[in-house]
């Protein structure tokens, strides 16, 4: 082992620099710069190299986290991009927007005494300078094969899984009913976290090697899942979650309260430089107004640290359980104080107050402490007794969460068979919905997830998609079928 490594006992932990929370209120900017070259293998060295890899063993990817790490520390840049790359189809995109806090970074077997290694700013740094360099290539194969598959959905589970099969010679085509490719990439995660450019240029690069993108297609309306079989050898659905869970309270009616993708959404375009009449008239844009966030997701720090960022005049996140409880990243609260936001811990809403017009003025709320733990283990929320409030807002964003939309519906096949939450099933080993030749991964089969676990289902269903159109190849009583 090179010298150079387990130097945590010496170098303490450093993250990349943070542009100050003044300067960062006023654009939506990445807030981390990039570390230099000596920072990061600085950072690197401080990896234990430990026999049993728990950051490696907690990535969804199976990421080998200190193989790219050792090769950092020792300079050796482009051996640790194809380590980081053989696994991870977006490493840059990981690198910015995992949790590592509760994924590597969290189970690093130094976390506790002497600080995790900052896996993923290492991780960013080593992808940015694989694209500075040209190391990162199109997945252009070696050989043409004669097979095809279409792709529903063009996020992060679609988007693997096009690579992956491109990569291998297929002819891929990926629908998706919106005008830009990256699914929540580019439309859920604020530029502040992920700036556009990193998830543009995977189209362009992805369209460079002969991936077909047909945008504002709806299956279901332009096209058929059945027209879709007849074309390819495979489908795959990984259209993701979209329909956001609402809350039935009394005055949910009350114009100003919005969903938090379509809030989202409407900024995120207008970043991108289109027209959003929402955006325009005020509806979806927090300018002058007090917000408050309903939620403690990552979805709702993105809400109420873009409102931050769109000059409301004050920023209030309504969570039901504690700090410490939450599900978002711990990481992000701490950015989200910085930068402004009010957080009301142990708060329920309970009903929403509204002006004369009809507009929300206010969220009814109540006061909650934990209580016995439930079947899971976690601890149970319960109301105090007179312990209700109202919190003033001229804006109220729901960040609760995503369910799937009605797939069987939409696509006109009842085939399709879904789960009690709604998502589409499908076989476990085989990722294979009810309807032969048809996949599904991502999302819409695990529920509302992160990135990195699109990015591995996607990566799992192409090579269970390539088993089966093998399989069939190789049958000829079930390729007549």
């Amino acid at each position: 082992m090179a010298e150079r490594m387990l130097q945590f006992v010496r170098l303490s932990q450093q993250t990349p620099d943070k542009r100050d929370a003044a300067e960062r209120r006023d654009d939506f900017g990445e807030i981390y710069q990039r570390f230099t070259a000596e920072r990061a293998a600085e950072q690197s060295s401080r990896c234990s190299q430990c026999g049993v890899p728990f950051c490696s063993v907690h990535c969804p990817l199976n990421n080998n986290i200190p193989d790219w790490l050792k090769l950092t520390a020792e300079g050796r840049l482009e051996e640790a991009y194809e380590i980081s790359a053989a696994t991870n189809t977006f490493p840059e995109i990981c690198g910015r927007v995992c949790p590592q806090d509760r994924l590597c970074e969290g189970n690093c077997v130094i976390e506790k005494g002497f600080d995790s290694v900052t896996i993923g700013a290492v991780e960013k740094y080593i992808t940015d300078t694989a694209w500075d360099m040209g190391w990162v290539k199109p997945p252009t194969p070696k050989q043409e094969v004669n097979r095809s598959v279409g792709i529903i959905g063009a996020g992060p589970a679609g988007l693997a899984a096009a690579e992956r099969l491109r990569l291998r010679g297929w002819k891929v085509t990926v629908y998706d009913r919106y005008d830009r490719v990256g699914g929540l990439m580019i439309y859920g995660i604020p530029n502040f976290k992920l700036e556009k450019d990193v998830v543009l240029r995977r189209h362009a690069q992805y369209a460079e090697a002969g991936i077909e993108f047909v945008l504002n297609c709806a299956v279901g309306q332009d096209v058929t899942l059945d027209e879709l079989r007849q074309k390819h050898d495979a489908v795959l659905i990984a259209t993701g979650v979209y329909k956001a869970r609402d809350i039935g309270a009394e005055g949910a009616n009350f114009s100003g309260i919005v969903p938090a993708l379509d809030y989202l959404t409407a900024s995120n375009r207008e970043g991108l430089g289109d027209a959003v009449p929402e955006f325009e008239s005020g509806a979806l844009n927090a300018s002058g107004r007090r917000v408050v966030v309903i939620g403690g997701g990552d979805t709702a720090m993105d809400c109420v640290r873009t409102a931050i960022r769109q000059g409301a005049a004050s920023v209030t996140c309504l969570y039901r359980r504690d700090k410490a409880n939450m599900p978002g990243s711990l990481r992000e609260v701490k950015n989200a104080e910085e930068e402004g936001v009010r957080f009301s811990w142990l708060s329920a809403p309970e009903g929403f107050e509204g002006d004369a017009e009809g507009a929300v003025s206010g969220v009814r709320a109540v006061r909650m402490h934990l209580g016995l733990p439930d079947a899971t283990g976690r601890q149970q929320v319960e109301p105090i007794a007179n312990g209700g409030f109202l919190e003033p807002a001229d804006l109220v964003i729901k960040a609760l969460g995503f369910d799937p939309e009605d797939l069987p519906t939409m696509f006109k096949e009842p085939a399709l068979t879904v789960s009690r939450w709604g998502t589409l099933k499908v076989d476990r080993r085989s990722m294979m919905t009810g309807v032969p030749g048809v996949f599904a991964a991502g999302d819409i089969v695990r529920g509302a997830s992160l990135v990195v676990w699109g990015i591995r289902d996607g990566r799992d269903a192409a090579d269970q998609i390539e088993k089966y159109v093998a399989a069939r190849a190789a049958t000829p009583a079930l390729a007549a079928e």
